[in-house]
């Protein structure tokens, strides 16, 4: 049963060899390397790596950050675009005892600045790409001692690092990863999760899914930055499988199925939105993808029109939801294809070791049938928000995770998502929080009162609308004024892609806003802004 605070800044535990209760996934990629050692682990463009190669790479690094003064513990920040040298620094963050932070690399350099703070980073690992912006974000955190760099002087950092890092016997218990979600406060919190529950969602993904030995080249696009592209990593990592690298920072749909065909990838992961795209390739049909048995989507929701699409496209590999969250490693919930057309539109059921609910306010279990709560529990759920045990407490209240995610039980025990219970807008798989994005609109001089609201987008599924009662009616903002204060604040997929002025926003009786009104008077307010601008 989960309760009980988020474990602190510098956690402590009792030496010998009971601490060790199980690998951790620097000790699966040190496995392989001894094991299979001329085995692929990495395709990343011209570079290909084998776990050989790519352990004492990461043994050099875990090296290097000892000589930065990392040590076990210690948080370190990892920011770049899709690499194996990412995934590198990753392990050796972890191989090195400490804890690894992904940096979402769309954030501006506040934003970077707070996860830095609020983790206490003492060290980075960054990419040349991102490295001006992440010396913005460095000079508000003075605690941030040491930058490293995996770009043009990796291989240089690497040479002159030790062969051997210091041994350092991490259980499979202590902190892994902070991943920083935004929640209904405004602030991101990060999510605690424990090289445990990466590598029980691992196995248990393997078992609900079906995983074979014939999975052997998976294709890594998501952002190393989100849950998706961590827990992927890990699982390819666990069956050793080739991870063949997709570049991040654009998506080109047929550059990916360049790759796919070129690579003969055998198991990818794409938010809806790309793979409606992939899907409308030119020529997609005369395509060799036949080497493709097991497509995932997950992230945001899709219609039943695309999963026909993606059924009929590819109709020799198996069409898979995953549905969940970065607080539970994070897919609770799978559905196979073989139901992907009998319950088209489903969630699917619950994957090995997650237990779950669907419960009312007062933690009472509803009929099958009626509307509830999904709330969790089980090994793959986080220990908690790092340094938040009032967010801890009241997510894990009952003893059980609530998801924010209301839901229906069919009468075969499958789910269906009716809404979020979370003021959450979805956009092209990125989870945009209202309240981080109208805590920054009201700090606008011109603002009066705010509320962001999501409205229909034929890209991204949702866009994020600003509906401004402005502080002076005779001197309203411009939606440029808006959007040149966002850019100073606000990574570009939580800018409002619209404003919309009004007297005032309307409210019930106890003074909250009606959002639901809002959705119903400007939800077909058109979008003009591009996100990735």
């Amino acid at each position: 049963m989960h309760a009980g605070p988020t474990p602190p800044a510098a956690p402590t535990h009792p030496a010998g060899p009971a601490r060790h209760a199980g690998m951790t996934l620097s000790d699966i990629v040190g496995r392989h390397a001894r094991c299979t050692p001329d085995g692929v682990a990495f395709r990343d463009g011209p570079l290909t790596l084998t776990w050989a190669a790519t352990d004492a790479r990461i043994e050099r690094l875990a090296a290097a950050l000892a000589g930065a003064g990392v040590g076990p513990g210690d948080r370190v920040a990892v920011l770049g675009l899709n690499s194996a040298p990412h995934v590198e620094a990753m392990v050796a963050v972890l191989r090195r005892g400490a804890i690894c932070v992904p940096v979402n690399f769309r954030m501006v350099a506040a934003e970077i600045a707070y996860v830095l703070t609020d983790s206490g980073a003492t060290a980075a690992l960054v990419d040349d790409t991102f490295a001006p912006v992440l010396e913005a974000a460095r000079a508000q955190v003075p605690a941030l001692a040491a930058v490293l760099t995996f770009g043009a002087g990796y291989a240089d950092l690497l040479a002159a690092a030790p062969e051997r890092a210091p041994a350092h016997d991490a259980a499979d218990g202590d902190p892994a990863f902070l991943m920083y979600t935004s929640g209904t406060t405004g602030r991101p919190k990060g999510a605690v999760l424990t090289h445990r529950n990466l590598l029980l969602h691992a196995y248990s993904s393997i078992a609900h899914s079906g995983v074979s030995g014939d999975d052997r080249v998976a294709l890594s696009g998501a952002p190393l930055f989100h849950i998706a592209g961590v827990s992927g990593f890990v699982l390819n990592a666990v069956v050793a499988a080739t991870t063949v690298i997709s570049p991040s920072g654009g998506f080109d749909p047929v550059a990916v199925v360049d790759l796919l065909e070129r690579e003969r990838i055998t198991s990818c992961f794409f938010v809806p939105a790309q793979w409606a795209a992939i899907v409308a390739v030119p020529g997609i049909a005369e395509r060799d993808l036949s080497a493709l048995r097991r497509l995932t989507w997950g992230a945001a929701p899709a219609s039943t029109t695309l999963l026909r699409t993606m059924i009929d496209t590819f109709p020799q590999a198996e069409v898979m939801t995953a549905f969940g969250q970065t607080e539970c490693s994070p897919v609770t919930c799978l559905l196979r294809g073989e139901d992907s057309i009998r319950k088209i539109g489903s969630i699917g059921t619950p994957m090995l070791n997650v237990e779950v609910r669907v419960v009312d306010d007062e933690m009472r279990d509803v009929p099958r049938g009626e509307v509830g709560e999904i709330v969790y529990r089980g090994p793959t759920v986080m220990s908690g928000y790092w340094n938040k045990p009032e967010e801890t407490a009241e997510a894990f209240r009952g003893g059980w995770f609530h998801s924010g995610d209301l839901v229906r039980q069919d009468e075969d025990g499958y789910l269906y998502v009716v809404d979020r219970k979370k003021d959450m807008i979805i956009t092209g798989g990125e989870n945009v929080y209202c309240a981080e994005v109208e805590n920054v609109l009201a700090g606008h001089p011109q603002v009066g009162e705010v509320a962001l609201i999501g409205v229909p987008d034929p890209r991204w599924g949702e866009a994020p609308l600003a509906v401004i009662a402005p502080r002076d009616p005779a001197d309203p903002p411009t939606a440029a004024e808006i959007d040149g204060f966002c850019r100073e604040h606000l990574a570009a997929y939580k800018r409002p892609r619209d404003v919309v002025l009004v007297d005032a926003l309307p409210r019930n009786a106890a003074g909250k806003v009606l959002k639901t009104r809002l959705r119903e008077e400007h939800g077909a307010t058109r979008v003009v802004a591009d996100p990735a601008v």
